[in-house]
């Protein structure tokens, strides 16, 4: 039916990783379809040479520097590359914009994405998926397959998908570990407060598993999070590698096929390690773990299911902050007996 597609993802890691399963799905029932997706710089490495993706369009936007000048050239450009089709994963206004301008003939995007808030974005679309279901307690892949599968009419399940490369970072970045029987990563920080677990919390699990085991740790992140790994080294007691910065999402991915385990809260690197099957332990605060769990068999997620979640609050909106119920509620011995049935094995 379509030939030629541009996916619109203007999203942030996670949702860009989970947006994959959909192009597999696509993928699987039309595999000679061409899919262009277009994402922000942040996020590229997780579709550039990705296996359901066939090229890539990456918009650099901010919203007071020049960006009409750069939605014009947008406009030319997508309008060159003749697309039959245009799906739209994030419901937003600017790429909305982008092809109905670029007078793409079929565009498509649901009714909910992100929230049960109406919009009228959709007033850009050709075509509107209806979701009816509940978005909390639905995966979040498949909430974005359900828009193919309902415009489609197709049906199945797919996975996400990542791309796999050789890193030479990898080795060289392990290779300031201190030699260990088993190797694990951490994940101290999430995108805002109420994603993140506490740092006493994680330097108990880390000294308690030094106790018990032979490991060497490491923490990841995104360059802004390395001076707050820094606080929870230092809380630890020292003897654990900062890689935050230091990696593109490849490395990053290579990092936990490599892991023997990955500790961490909710956060986009949680879904880049789902598609390595690394055995992992999620910590969730005020998300929904039946919306953002790890797709990975290999997987154990904690939470303690407070009655004010999930929620979207500001953290100093929050009742119980600085030290919300949601995440300390979800103990170091809960985290401590999972990480122990994983190293066990």
């Amino acid at each position: 039916m379509f030939k030629n597609i541009l996916v619109n993802a203007l999203v942030n890691l996670g949702d860009v990783v989970l947006t994959t399963s959909a192009l597999a799905l696509i993928k699987k029932n039309f595999p000679d379809t061409k899919i262009t997706m277009l994402v922000k710089p942040a996020v590229k490495d997780a579709v550039i040479d990705n296996p359901v993706v066939d090229d890539v369009i990456v918009f650099d936007y901010r919203a007071k520097e020049n960006s009409f000048g750069k939605m014009r050239a947008l406009v030319k450009e997508i309008r060159r590359r003749n697309f039959d089709l245009a799906i739209s994963f994030d419901r937003k206004l600017r790429p909305a914009l982008i092809n109905f301008f670029a007078r793409i003939p079929r565009r498509v995007g649901p009714s909910k994405v992100f929230d049960d808030n109406k919009s009228r974005v959709t007033l850009l679309y050709t075509d509107v998926v209806e979701i009816s279901h509940d978005l909390d307690k639905t995966l979040q892949a498949e909430t974005y397959q359900e828009i193919v599968r309902k415009f489609f009419k197709l049906e199945g399940h797919a996975e996400p998908v990542f791309p796999k490369k050789f890193s030479p970072v990898a080795d060289e970045l392990l290779a300031r570990l201190p030699e260990a029987q088993f190797k694990i990563a951490l994940c101290v920080k999430g995108t805002f407060p109420l994603k993140t677990w506490s740092k006493e919390y994680f330097a108990e699990v880390v000294r308690a598993l030094r106790k018990n085991f032979d490991a060497a740790f490491f923490i990841v992140g995104a360059p802004g999070d390395r001076a707050y790994a820094e606080e929870v080294i230092a809380e630890i007691g020292g003897g654990v590698e900062n890689f935050c910065g230091e990696t593109s999402l490849t490395d990053l991915a290579e990092l936990f096929r490599r892991a023997d385990l990955f500790i961490t809260v909710d956060t986009g690197a949680t879904h880049i390690a789902a598609t390595t099957g690394v055995k992992m332990v999620t910590i969730y605060g005020c998300t929904s773990p039946d919306r953002w769990h790890p797709i990975n068999p290999n997987a154990v997620v904690l939470t303690s299911r407070e009655p004010c979640c999930p929620c979207t609050v500001r953290a100093e909106q929050c009742p119980t902050y600085p030290k919300p119920a949601c995440l300390q509620n979800v103990t170091p011995a809960q985290v401590l007996a999972a990480a122990k049935n994983f190293l066990r094995v």
